[in-house]
Parts: C-alpha cells; structure tokens; sequence
C-alpha cells in the first residue's frame, strides 16, 4: 500500500532481472512446540470426543497478530526494497557520473600533457635546427680557414725563394738590408700565421663534435617526445566506444623508474640549455675565424707592401749607384783615351828632343877639336853646353813625366777594371731583386684568397 503503482511499475522492471544471491544460506525453521493448558475450569470439557480437535490450534487473537506482523512484514520489505532501489539507482547515477567526470579529467590532463610534451618539442625542434644551421656555417668557416692555410703556401714560398735568390748575390752587394730584414719578418710572419691558422682548424673541428654530440641528444630527447606525443595523443582519443580498449590490471600502478614533472621538465631544458650554450660558443667561434682571417689576410698584405716598398727602393738605389758608377766609368774611359794621347805626345816630345841633343852634342864634338889656343871658352862654347844641359834637363823631365803619365794610366785601367766590375756587380744585384724576387712576388695572392673565399 505503501508503494503504490510506482512501487508495482519498479518490482514490474525488477522483476525482468536477474534476483540478487542471497547473502545468508537458507536453513529449515524449528519445529513449534506448543503446550496447551489442561482445561481444568468449569467451563472445560475434558471428554474425549473433544480432545483432538483442541491440542494443536491457535486462539484467534494469535491469528490476527499473526496476520498483523505478516502485514507489517510485507510493508517493511517493500519499504526496504524501494528504498534499496532507489539508493541503488542513485549509486549508480553517481557512479556514471563519477566515471564520466573523472574521464574528463584524465583527458583534460592528457590535452595539458600533449601541450608540455609539444612546447618542448617545438623547442628541442627549433634548438636541433639552430644547431644544424651553425654547424653547416661553422663548417663554411672551417673550410675558409683551410683554404687560407693552403693560400699562406705560397707566400711562403716566395719568401724563401726571395731569400734564397738573393743569396746568390757578389760581394759587396751581398749585405744584410732592409729587403732582408723585410723578407725575415715575412717569413716568420707566414710561420706564425699558419700556426695560429691550424690551431684554430683544430679547434673548430672540436667545436664542430661538440655541436654534433649536443645536437644528438636534444634529437633523441626529440624523438621521445615525439613517441610519447603520439602515445599520449592516441590516448587522449580512447573513448567508451572505442573498439580497441581491454582490461590492463598490471597497468595501474607507478613505474620506479619513473621520473617526476620537475626532472622530466629539467632534462629537456637542460639539454636546451647545453646545446644553447654550444651554439653560442659556436657563433663566437665563427666571429673570431672570421676576425682572425681578416687580420691576416691584412698583415700579410701590409708586409707584403712593405717587402715590395724595400725592393723598389734597393732598386732604385742600386738603379742610381750603378748610374753614378757608368757616369764614372764613362770619364775614365775618356781619361784613359786623353792620357794615352799625352803619353804618345810625350814620347814624340822626347823623340823630338833627339835631334837637337844631337846637333849641340856634334857642336861640341867638333869644338873640341880646335887646335891648341883656339881651344877657347868662349860664348859659344857656354851656350852650347848651356843647351845640352837645357835639353838633357828637359828629356829628363819629359820621360819623368812619362813615367808618371804610364802608372796614371795604370791607374785609371785599375779603377776602369774596379768600375766595371762593381757595374756587374750591379747588374747581377738588380737582375736578381727586379727580375727573379720581384717578378716572382707578383704571384702574392690576393686578399679575398687569403681571407679564405676563394
């Protein structure tokens, strides 16, 4: 009564379902044992013919109890009953819920998890093509510096053929100038450059390792991200009506190995961080090849200037020297032609002489034969030996010069010969700085071959 056609619709639907195990196993009731009064008032009849039908019997106060409490009963269980049912319907109602709540609230996670796992992709991504790129202009910049070395070669070679060349100079040219202190300082120069030049090769290629290394592991913490983006995106899509969904009890529990968001987080930003710290180590590395390239490809062409400033000038001073010496040689040679024609014109002088020395000599021959007082010391006599002794003074005289004359010619052939010499001397020296060391120095290269670019 209590219940009601609501009641009678839900014990309807209920009854469509499977009963519920009883918790309790069933056993047999005890048998009643009911003990009548004998009757022993007036008015009892204790005949016989009444005995049996009054032994077993209940009293109609008990039926009716007896009906109350199975009334009572049957109301208390339908009261439980649809109150269990109710509490049941709203356990489950509750459970949906819960279930469906919770299920959110997993997805909801797993779309925030996709976002952390997809920033630090996109950053791992970004920081493995920053690395790739530096790595490809640091390589551009190793090959530069090969290419510089290679091109110091011939500088170098030129030096020491220029050293060597002028070794074959002749004394005295060979002496140590400013084209060989020059020449030296070039030669060291090249020496040093090329040291420096191959350390730093050696060090860009270690540079080069260590953004390989780095750009390794942020590709294999990439890749990670990658799987786990895709497992935890296939997840993220599982639905309740998803076909491929099982049971995995194993599952729930928590791995020990593993991490927690903090170190999960710190592991790719440290790796970040690494490689960003190699990458910038790398641009600085980049900055100073480049520097270093363009200092030397100036110094060496500054020195190269200042060896072709010396040559240029101990050629034109050599240019000038052995001038003055032509110009010198030139008189000399002229001299030597004049003093050849003066000593011929003395020895004509002297042989000029002769016949006058022979006509007082004869005078004074024959006077000496004049007989006895005619034998006289007259004027005549004292000016014929006056002549003699003019001419014999002036023959003397005349072959003293001659004589000087012959070593002054001498002499000139001497510095005539000095002359020549140190003209070819000369001509050697200038031979060797113009044609061999400069026609050789226009091979230098240029600045862009020694900076690397070409």
């Amino acid at each position: 009564p209590a219940g009601g056609p609501s009641a009678m619709a839900q014990a309807g639907v209920l009854l469509t379902k499977e009963p519920a195990p009883q918790a309790v196993p069933a056993s047999d009731l005890p048998v009643k044992v009911c003990e009548v009064a004998l009757n022993t008032g007036p008015d009892s009849s204790s005949g016989l013919a009444t005995a049996g039908f009054r032994t077993a019997k209940y009293l109609l106060p008990e039926w009716r109890r007896s009906n109350s409490d199975l009334y009572r009963k049957a109301f208390t269980g339908c009261e439980q009953a649809e109150r269990g049912r109710a509490e049941a319907k709203e356990l489950a109602e509750h459970a949906v819920a819960t279930a469906q709540r919770a299920q959110q609230d997993s997805t909801a996670a797993l779309g925030q998890r996709l976002q952390d796992i997809y920033f630090w992709k996109a950053e791992l991504q970004k920081e493995i093509e920053d690395l790739d790129a530096e790595t490809g202009l640091l390589a551009a910049q190793k090959l530069r510096l090969e290419k510089a070395l290679d091109a110091t070669k011939v500088p170098y070679a030129i030096a020491t053929d220029n050293l060597q060349c002028r070794e074959r100079r002749q004394p005295p040219d060979l002496v140590s100038d400013e084209v060989e202190r020059e020449l030296l300082k070039e030669a060291e120069l090249i020496r040093n450059i090329q040291e420096l030049l191959k350390r730093t090769l050696t060090q860009a290629g270690n540079q080069m390792r260590l953004n390989r290394d780095h750009k390794e592991v942020c590709e294999m913490d990439w890749s990670d991200k990658v799987e786990t983006y895709n497992i935890d995106d296939k997840c993220g899509r599982y639905s309740n009506q998803s076909t491929n969904i099982q049971f995995h009890p194993s599952s729930v529990k928590f791995e020990e190995s593993a991490s927690t968001p903090e170190t999960w987080a710190k592991f790719s930003h440290d790796n970040i961080y690494r490689a960003e710290r190699e990458k910038l180590a790398s641009i600085n590395l980049r900055a100073l090849i480049d520097n270093i390239l363009h200092d030397v490809s100036e110094d060496l062409r500054m020195q190269c200037a200042a060896v072709n400033e010396a040559f240029a000038k101990r050629c034109e001073e050599l240019d000038d020297t052995k001038h003055k010496l032509e110009h010198h040689l030139k008189k000399i040679l002229k001299e030597i032609g004049d003093q050849e024609a003066n000593i011929a014109a003395l020895k004509e002088a002297i042989r000029d002489k002769e016949a006058p020395m022979k006509v007082a000599q004869t005078r004074l021959y024959d006077r000496s034969f004049r007989p006895n007082i005619e034998l006289c010391r007259d004027e005549a006599q004292f000016r014929l030996i006056s002549e003699a002794e003019e001419l014999t003074e002036s023959i003397e005289s005349l072959k003293k010069k001659l004589l000087e004359s012959e070593q002054s010619l001498r002499n000139l052939e001497d510095a005539r010969m000095d002359l020549e010499k140190e003209i070819a001397v000369k001509t050697n020296s200038i031979f060797i700085d113009r044609q061999k060391c400069m026609a050789h120095r226009t091979r230098y290269p240029v600045v862009l071959k020694l900076a690397g670019y070409q």
